[in-house]
């Protein structure tokens, strides 16, 4: 969060005008929001303190802070007050301190230069980006072109052997069904959701609920054009039980026949964990449907001369 917030930091420091700041800071709000929606600062302060730990038994002391230094030769109670400090000046770790100051620039401004943690992050992140990122790039490097050397001589070798491909830009297909889910007791997700919905969590001005006024209009006159499913509603979202990954966001998604029926982008809460642990009754992606991004093409954006040029079924 303090990487995140370094970057007002810097505006304030260079003078930036006033406008710049404010957009700075709006998209600061839904950032903090999502973070602060699952925080909790006791467990952020036992990952804190594992890593702190760690980082003070195995990195080399010229690598670390002055105050870090100073923790090297402190046992647990000592570090452990070091954290406990740590956390209660830094407005970083507190919801209620840190968003009304978003309302203040110059009220924020400060107490981002006093702050702590603040202070930690830009002294790591000056020591990683001034003495480890130039060595580990040119480490990296060296390694990359020693292992093209190294398996072209293993080919050689063993020249009736199959070895792996390098799968990078290759195709890679996920195959699945459009269904629902009931991920826990009272809770189901079905098939798909409408433009109904999208209204009914609509919140004029909210930085992630806002609809813009065209939207809204074509809503109220239902004016969906051949857009909408046999019941006149305009499908926006459906489920599918393909196994996605990071990265997925934007692949087509293709029914039975090759013809393109969506575009992936999310997973259900239940399936983030789907990269360790698969199970195909919980694990859903979500696609937008590809009648909604042709009704927004068409209906809202006016480029009717898109729709023409693509082959419509």
């Amino acid at each position: 969060m303090g990487y995140d917030l370094n970057t007002l930091k810097t505006q304030f420091d260079q003078g930036v005008e006033e406008a710049e700041i404010k957009k700075t800071i709006d998209g600061l709000r839904s950032k903090l929001s999502a973070h602060f929606k699952d925080y909790d600062v006791e467990v952020d302060k036992q990952l804190f303190t594992v890593t702190l730990d760690y980082l003070l038994a195995n990195m080399p002391k010229s690598y670390l802070p002055q105050e870090l230094q100073l923790l090297l030769n402190a046992d647990a109670s000592g570090r452990s007050a070091y954290v406990e400090k740590l956390y209660a000046k830094s407005v970083l770790a507190n919801e209620h301190k840190l968003i009304p100051l978003l309302d203040s620039p110059k009220k924020l401004g400060k107490a981002l230069e006093k702050d702590p943690a603040m202070r930690l992050m830009k002294k790591l992140f000056v020591m990683y980006f001034e003495k480890i990122a130039p060595a580990l790039t040119a480490s990296n490097k060296m390694q990359n072109e020693a292992k093209q050397v190294y398996l072209k001589a293993f080919m050689n070798a063993q020249p009736n052997k199959t070895f792996w491909p390098d799968a990078n830009s290759t195709l890679r297909a996920s195959f699945g069904k459009v269904e629902s889910t009931k991920p826990q007791d009272g809770v189901t997700y079905t098939v798909h959701t409408t433009l109904d919905g999208l209204m009914a969590k609509y919140v004029p001005g909210d930085y992630e609920f806002d609809l813009p006024e065209r939207l809204i209009d074509l809503y109220e006159k239902q004016d969906y054009g051949q857009y909408a499913d046999s019941t006149g509603s305009l499908v926006v979202c459906f489920l599918a039980s393909n196994h996605t990954s990071g990265g997925n966001s934007g692949s087509p998604v293709i029914n039975e026949r090759g013809e393109l029926i969506g575009l992936n982008f999310d997973r259900t809460w239940q399936s983030t964990m789907s990269d360790l642990y698969y199970n195909e009754d919980i694990c859903r992606n979500i696609a937008v449907d590809i009648r909604y991004v042709l009704f927004i093409v068409d209906k809202y954006a006016g480029a009717t001369n898109l729709i023409k040029e693509m082959e419509l079924l």
